[in-house]
């Protein structure tokens, strides 16, 4: 057996797609005599500079063997890499053998390259320890998503399918011609086993990109039959080729278990907290508030934060639309579950659970005997009823109507990572809202 790794030979600007790269190369393998026997789509960690939109590696199982594998990739990646753009690297890594059976610091390099940085150097030095060819253009940063390509079947026991639907080749850069109710129909037929396919609500074709590269649109879910039927029901332009990809997207495999205290820059995080702080709308649309570590108080049923030192900044922002309502919806003193990616000190939500909400707050007290609110008596004095004299110490806790439930809350599929996992999927430890 040989895997093929392949990373970074398209462009935000001038668009291609290491997918469809990876599928010539498939097609090539096939017409050379050889055999593919897995499609790997993996994404990596979605904080990485210079990632396109997805941050995608490729990896094709094959029975070729590596040098010939290895001329073929070449061949095929040579003439369609974006390589006029600075900030494509592409990359090429062979590995015979079993992808099962890679060594364990090729597969922990898997791990790494979804929720860490990592440098090119790292791959490289790693890929010749292991005896792998490599191929590398305008600095090869690709190795690095190439390696972790390689790994990725050891690394990984979760995935998902992605039904790729490629363009003619020379439309790449027109307007698509895809028949919107035809994806909503199909979308409503194969739903929830294909999912993020449409947003209902903002009524957008979330599987049809928007990025001037060869793919038509790309169908997700949980069942291999399932994507492919649901694409081949949209009605559109001419469809040149297809490819059913394993992914990793969809499984949260990106998020690290946490504290509030130990959170690192372009790392993606679990972790629990207590809301410090009111939600606030900033300009933009953004949302933000407080969250600090579980064992903070909020107070005493007020609505500022006792002490906020230790408090991260979690926002939502704009894109991420309805979701911001459900963080507008949080208090002072809930308690939370969130994930996210921490950049800049700020933690940008994906997801959060309610585990407990606070359901009161402190109120001027009314008079038992006049049901009217009192007034303040003056400073550290209590309050007292204008009508009867009748006093209290202090405020009161009142009963707060809510507008969250406990339970896990996520952002639109108009708004979701690839490698987010989708609430619909199932598996969470708590009562799911979906959006779809």
């Amino acid at each position: 057996m040989t895997v093929v790794g392949l990373d970074d030979t398209d462009s935000r600007e001038r668009g291609m797609c290491t997918t469809y790269l990876a599928t010539l190369v498939a097609d090539a393998i096939e017409a050379a005599g050889g055999r593919v026997d897995r499609r790997l789509l993996v994404r990596l960690n979605p904080a990485v500079e210079y990632k396109t939109r997805g941050n995608a590696a490729l990896a094709l199982h094959t029975d070729l063997d590596p040098e010939d594998a290895l001329a073929l990739a070449v061949d095929e990646l040579e003439p369609l890499a974006e390589t006029d753009d600075p900030r494509t690297s592409p990359g090429v890594v062979v590995a015979p053998g079993d992808p099962a059976a890679v060594p364990a610091d090729v597969s922990s390099f898997t791990t790494r390259a979804i929720r860490s940085l990592v440098a090119t150097d790292d791959a490289v030095e790693l890929a010749e320890a292991a005896g792998y060819a490599h191929r590398g253009w305008d600095g090869g940063r690709g190795r690095i998503g190439a390696l972790a390509a390689v790994g990725a079947w050891a690394a990984l026991d979760e995935w998902t399918y992605e039904h790729i639907a490629y363009r003619e080749f020379d439309r790449c850069g027109t307007p698509r011609d895809v028949d919107r109710d035809s994806v909503f129909d199909a979308a409503a037929d194969h739903y929830p086993a294909a999912w993020d396919t449409v947003d209902t609500v903002e009524g957008q074709a979330v599987c049809v990109p928007n990025a001037p590269g060869p793919i038509l649109h790309g169908i997700r879910g949980d069942d291999a039959d399932a994507v492919a039927s649901l694409s081949a029901a949209i009605e559109s332009e001419p469809v040149e080729r297809r490819a059913t990809f394993l992914t990793n997207q969809g499984t949260d495999v990106h998020l690290r278990e946490g504290s509030l205290d130990e959170l690192e820059a372009d790392g993606a995080y679990r972790v629990d907290g207590v809301v410090a702080s009111d939600p606030e709308t900033r300009r933009g649309g953004h949302v933000f508030f407080e969250l600090a570590p579980p064992e903070a108080s909020a107070g005493d049923g007020d609505d500022t934060a006792s002490d906020g030192a230790d408090a991260v900044t979690c926002a939502a922002f704009e894109p991420t639309k309805r979701f911001r309502d459900r963080v507008r919806a949080l208090r002072p003193g809930d308690e939370l579950t969130v994930c996210g990616e921490f950049t800049d000190g700020t933690l940008k939500l994906e997801k959060f659970a309610v585990r407990s909400l606070n359901r009161t707050e402190l109120v001027t007290p009314t008079c038992l005997d006049c049901d009217r609110t009192m007034e303040s008596a003056g400073r550290n004095q209590g309050y007292r009823c204008r009508d009867c004299g009748t006093t209290a110490p202090g405020r009161v806790e009142a009963e707060v109507d809510r507008d969250v439930e406990r339970g896990w809350y996520e952002v639109p599929p108009c708004a979701r990572r690839h490698v987010a996992k989708p609430l619909i999927r199932g598996g969470f430890d708590a009562t799911v809202h979906p959006e779809r």
